[in-house]
């Protein structure tokens, strides 16, 4: 299982996930769970965070941002299926 960018994913990781078409934009953000190894589409659940937390904005980045970010990256594109 790995990730967009191709790091290993492991149950129990904080993720943000990410659209799966069009302009990358965050759709969830958790603690990644029931994932099985070998497949890296449809698998595994987000638990979403029930607690509201403050904000230092410093800290913080726009999701407009972020999708710019990615996009330099090459990492605005879904991968291809296999």
């Amino acid at each position: 299982m790995h990730y967009r960018n191709g790091r290993e994913a492991k149950n129990g990781d904080k993720i943000i996930q990410l659209t799966s078409s069009g302009p990358a934009k965050i759709v969830s953000f958790g603690v990644l769970h029931d994932a099985t190894p070998g497949n890296d589409y449809c698998n595994g659940s987000i638990a979403a965070p029930v607690q509201q937390s403050g904000a230092c904005m410093c800290d913080c980045i726009h999701v407009d941002d972020l999708a710019i970010i990615l996009a330099e990256k090459g990492l605005d594109k879904r991968p291809a299926g296999k």
